[in-house]
């Protein structure tokens, strides 16, 4: 009989999944609508089916998947499988999710937040397989983050440590959407970083994002970045402030869990190199000088496969710790 595990990935709009062998090697993948506004039940139903098919269409059979890993954003009382609300999914209240996927499919799940899920993907399979001890950023909308410290991962006494999204770096600063003021995501997310442009812009700053802010109605991040690329000095300047930010959050992280590789993830990271180097450099420039420090500070490399090769991971590391439920 052979061994597998199953990944799955809950997104806003979508929901991804994978279906795994016992070396974690990907047999077969497929994606469908997460349709939020139709509740958990159908929402359930339809992954329910969905995992069915796609492992039959793999010509195995379900009797085969030990496990099932399951990732979906927070708050959420993992250890108890429970989604206590989601700002995307507002029919989502205090729903025992892992319960339910496992009556339907008849197998143990595993369930964790999306993050800490993807990062546990770079840590067996991508950027941080060759360490112990990692940090993991997410920069999108938001700025997610998990961290690995000596092979496991940091929950917390809830369930919801590592919002390293929401850690203070600039006191009395800019209202962050979680209600606090100067949390790194309200500087260094790319919805943040597009919208500071869009203040400068509206504020009379020069610059050529203006004609896309008039044309467009909006200033998203890729504009920024592509405007830096014509040298555009506004541009350099929010994305200085961008690096700036994050570096500082580094640092922060740095003396926090001592880490061996720093990673980066998320649709801001198509910004490549001039992203990357200018993190580094802000990091360099505003770091101790007891001792130098040797972290690596670098992108994420399985892309939006991720979180489905960090859910079905976590199953089978679940099976191998003796934790299936």
């Amino acid at each position: 009989m052979a061994e597998l595990f199953i990944g799955i990935d809950v997104g806003a709009t979508n929901v991804k999944i994978g279906c795994f062998d016992g070396e974690l090697k990907l047999i077969s993948k497929k994606s469908i609508t997460t349709d939020a506004e139709m509740g958990p039940d159908i929402v359930v139903g339809n992954i329910t089916e969905a995992v069915k098919m796609l492992v039959t269409e793999s010509g195995l059979s379900i009797d085969d998947v030990c496990a099932v890993g399951l990732g979906t954003p927070g708050p959420a009382k993992y250890s108890e499988g429970i989604i206590l609300s989601s700002t995307n999914m507002p029919k989502f209240k205090n729903v025992p999710i892992r319960r339910m996927l496992s009556e339907k499919l008849g197998k143990p799940v595993v369930f964790d937040n999306d993050a800490n899920v993807a990062c546990w993907g770079e840590f067996v399979a991508g950027a941080g397989k060759e360490v112990n001890d990692m940090v993991f950023f997410t920069l999108g909308t938001g700025i997610g983050g998990a961290i690995v410290n000596h092979g496991e991962l940091l929950t917390g006494c809830g369930d919801n440590a590592t919002e390293l999204g929401h850690i203070i770096i600039y006191p009395d600063g800019r209202r962050c959407n979680c209600g606090q003021r100067g949390c790194v995501e309200a500087y260094a997310s790319a919805s943040w970083t597009a919208a500071r442009a869009t203040e400068a812009v509206e504020a009379g700053a020069e610059s050529s994002l203006k004609k896309v802010l008039d044309t467009k109605g909006e200033i998203t991040c890729k504009d920024v970045y592509e405007h830096l690329a014509r040298g555009d000095q506004l541009a350099k300047k929010i994305t200085d402030e961008t690096a700036k930010a994050l570096a500082v959050l580094c640092i922060n992280v740095l003396h926090t869990t001592e880490p061996e590789r720093i990673v980066f993830a998320g649709g801001m990271i198509a910004a490549g190199d001039v992203l990357l180097d200018r993190i580094r450099h802000y990091f360099n420039e505003h770091i101790w000088i007891l001792k130098k420090e040797t972290v690596e500070i670098c992108f994420a490399t399985l892309g939006e496969d991720a979180g489905i090769i960090g859910a079905a991971a976590l199953a089978k590391h679940a099976k191998e710790q003796d934790r299936l439920n």
